[in-house]
């Protein structure tokens, strides 16, 4: 039997003062439906406290010592996405259908979601509290599939009416198109200048085709690019920021170099034309070059620059590829899930070994051992590796020459841009940067986050304010939810080409149908904000909650309302909690549960 919060058992609540008998008849009768529609055990157990109000007393008034109080908190895919997507409101859009909707919503913080949904490593998904049930929502999927939608159909994005205000960003990787499109949203003219041929960035010139098709990349970027207020200049080396700025005419910059160029070990070799950077390779690839190996090829390195690499040699024709990486496999650099797809598709590793020596028939490899500091320390011992040729993936770093002219600019002593970490502001004045030039989490995603950040940052500077950030709802955890039961409902998998067909560039996942895309939004818990399943109204013993219609969410009569937690006990999500009893509590309007002024809050179709 379960206990209510006055300690007292069912038979007493039945024939005494409480109410929250109801309560204690809970057992499993309110099913968690997949898709979140409205149950008929809902309505069953709405009309069984009808009933039950025969029994109870009804408006004990002055002895409630709490009542409920609804309220917003912050899902844990929110709180975990590097750009700051409202993930649990677009999802709410695509389970019901509104695809565009959800697309604009979507797109309110990330302007890209079909490179986004096929290329981010998805951190949002390793938040998600539905893992802790079966499997977390396929979040990414369901935003490639909106991504490819709006494509499809042509959705645009608009422009704000022109500030005046003119900005320069330098870059046309995430974190310059990001900033570029915010900016431009909010109605100031943007000049982005790239020194390549082609804009965006690493992820143009850095991720493999298989994993990034150039399409679909090319035609969000241009979504960008023909905005009213944007304007593209390729092909254009800034060389001296301060001249840039004077000469243009601009009211602030944006710094969005990236980390373009390889790091460099001094590893003795006879042949310098088989020892390449993982960084050259990958470009000359993405350019429709097909570099020449060998049969054997030794990576160096094991990040997830280090995987692309290991993975395009594979494609360009090598059989035994080998990643030679200095530490075991609790340090491992890039993720699982990259290194998990290395493997299968036949990628090898060698853990604790360092390259000493490339000559001309291959590798001579050094063993290491792991000291608890993190460091590791040579051996002797050395083995042989056949190899063709040796791929550096030991990090990038950017070129900052264009920095030089403002000596209020601070580089780090690992050659990154100190920005202020609210702002994104260097220290010379109205210039920001953002990105993998910042150093941190070097991810297309985290440098997305940054070209938004940024452009807020930019809009308030120019407006003569100092931007600051809104504060955060909390952070609604498993434990808070209130799943006393649910349906099964499985995660969706993508179609993926099998690895007999992998010799090429083509891509490997394809998308979610409509069908799979709307059922796999369906599975969203909707935590910590109500998407009015019924369960306070139904479940209510004094009938204290209204309906105020779809989208209004509901209001409680503090008339009616004994504080007895029912309503918070079967909210699923968490949208609910008890609240202190103010001590003098706001007198109420009417005296028959005519509710006062409602608490609207955010409504999940």
């Amino acid at each position: 039997m379960s206990s209510c919060t006055k300690r007292i058992t069912v038979h007493t609540c039945v024939s005494e003062i409480c109410s929250v008998n109801v309560r204690c008849m809970r057992t499993a009768t309110l099913k968690w439906p997949r898709g979140r529609e409205r149950t008929y055990m809902t309505i069953k157990l709405h009309d069984m406290t009808q009933v039950m109000q025969d029994t109870t007393r009804r408006g004990v008034g002055s002895s409630r010592w709490q009542r409920p109080v609804y309220k917003h908190f912050l899902p844990p895919c929110n709180h975990a996405c590097p750009a700051g997507e409202d993930i649990q409101g677009w999802l709410a859009h695509a389970q019901a259908g509104d695809y565009e909707k959800a697309w604009y919503a979507l797109t309110e913080n990330n302007p890209m979601p079909a490179v986004h949904g096929r290329a981010c490593y998805h951190p949002c998904e390793g938040g998600c509290n539905r893992g802790s049930l079966d499997d977390a929502v396929s979040i990414h999927a369901v935003e490639r599939f909106l991504g490819d939608l709006a494509v499809q159909n042509g959705w645009r994005f608009q422009s704000a009416p022109s500030t005046g205000k003119k900005v320069l960003i330098i870059g046309s990787g995430p974190a310059g198109l990001s900033c570029a499109y915010h900016l431009a949203r909010l109605g100031h003219q943007v000049e982005i200048r790239e020194a390549a041929a082609e804009p965006g960035g690493m992820m143009m010139h850095g991720i493999p085709a298989y994993r990034l098709p150039r399409q679909p990349l090319k035609d969000e970027i241009a979504r960008i690019t023909s905005m009213p207020g944007v304007t593209l200049r390729c092909g254009v080396r800034v060389d001296d920021i301060s001249q840039a700025r004077q000469q243009g005419g601009f009211d602030a910059v944006f710094v969005a170099v990236g980390a373009q160029l390889a790091n460099h070990l001094n590893i003795p070799a006879t042949d310098g034309k088989k020892l390449v950077d993982a960084v050259s390779l990958l470009d000359d690839v993405s350019k429709g070059e097909k570099p020449q190996l060998g049969r054997s090829v030794a990576i160096l390195g094991g990040g997830n620059v280090a995987m692309d690499a290991a993975r395009t040699a594979e494609r360009l024709g090598a059989k035994d590829t080998v990643l030679l990486f200095r530490y075991d496999p609790k340090h491992m650099e890039a993720l699982p899930s990259e290194a998990d797809a290395a493997f299968a598709e036949g990628v090898k590793i060698e853990w604790l070994s360092v390259a000493d020596h490339f000559g001309a028939d291959g590798v001579t490899v050094e063993k290491v051992t792991m000291n608890p500091d993190g460091s590791v320390t040579p051996t002797g011992q050395t083995t042989h590796l056949p190899a063709d040729a040796v791929v550096m993936a030991v990090g990038e770093h950017s070129d900052l020459a264009l920095l030089k002219t403002a000596p209020a600019i601070t580089i780090s002593k690992s050659d990154t841009v100190v920005v202020d970490a609210a702002t994104l502001m260097t220290g010379q004045d109205g210039i920001f940067a953002g990105g993998d030039c910042i150093g941190g989490a070097r991810t297309m995603t985290t440098a997305t986050g940054h070209g938004k950040l940024a452009a807020r940052a930019i809009d308030a500077y120019l407006a003569g304010r100092h931007y600051m950030h809104p504060a955060a709802h909390p952070l609604v955890s498993f434990d808070m939810l209130h799943l006393p039961d649910y349906a099964q409902a499985d995660r969706s998998k993508q179609p993926e080409r099998p690895l007999t067909e992998r010799a090429g560039f083509d891509e490997i996942f394809a998308g979610l149908d409509e069908k799979t895309a709307r059922y796999e939004a369906g599975r969203c818990l909707s935590c910590g904000n109500c998407f009015e399943c019924d369960n306070c109204y139904a479940s209510c013993p004094e009938q204290a909650i209204t309906r105020l219609g779809p989208g209004k969410g509901y209001a409680v009569s503090m008339d009616l309302c004994t504080g007895c937690a029912v309503c918070a006990e079967q909210c699923p999500c968490h949208a609910i909690e008890m609240d202190p009893e103010p001590v003098e509590a706001t007198p109420t309007k009417g005296s028959l549960g005519e509710p006062t002024m409602p608490t609207r809050f955010k409504v999940r179709a």
